[in-house]
């Protein structure tokens, strides 16, 4: 999963369901490549999904980046914050309520990363079909870190509902 040498491809996930979603998302896209160390290679479509957690609140709409990067898992995390401060996103208590965007640093390489901040891959990850179907558009068949398969973790996920909404229009990504 290591590019060139320096570089690693990481992936994001996007989501929103606060305000205008797409607007939201692509954004955080624009705003991630303006800034030096990463550009986007790969952009999944838009997927809508119910929430999850905490049911009273809009559908989200969801979706994959896959990124090049020069930037350590840690900067790169801490460039994702800056960018869903500087869309608006105000962070509460409240783990799974709506939001005007999310970004969450799925995974960076093929690393395993377990620190008071981050890990890598995103805990959750595979339990969620709203990260995997994205994932899967633009990947394939993937194996993560520690061996499991993509397509094993989707099966896993067959009774999620997810709908594939339209493409995110990002022309930047290579």
């Amino acid at each position: 999963m290591t590019s060139d040498k320096g570089s690693v491809n990481a992936w994001i996930g996007l989501g929103a369901n606060l305000g205008d979603p797409q607007k939201a998302i692509q954004s955080a896209l624009r705003l991630l490549v303006s800034k030096s160390g990463t550009s986007v290679t790969a952009v999944s479509s838009f997927y809508r999904t119910a929430p999850v957690g905490f049911d009273d609140q809009p559908d989200f709409l969801n979706g994959v980046a896959r990124v090049k990067t020069s930037l350590g898992s840690g900067v790169l995390l801490e460039r994702l914050l800056e960018i869903e401060a500087e869309i608006g996103r105000i962070r509460t208590s409240e783990r799974f309520g709506p939001r005007v965007i999310d970004l969450d640093l799925l995974l960076f390489g093929d690393q395993i990363i377990d620190s008071d901040v981050l890990s890598v891959p995103h805990p959750r990850m595979q339990l969620r079909r709203f990260v995997l179907e994205p994932l899967a558009e633009i990947e394939g068949e993937m194996v993560f870190p520690g061996g499991v398969t993509l397509s094993a973790c989707l099966r896993d996920c067959d009774n999620q509902e997810v709908a594939r909404e339209g493409i995110i229009d990002f022309p930047e990504a290579n």
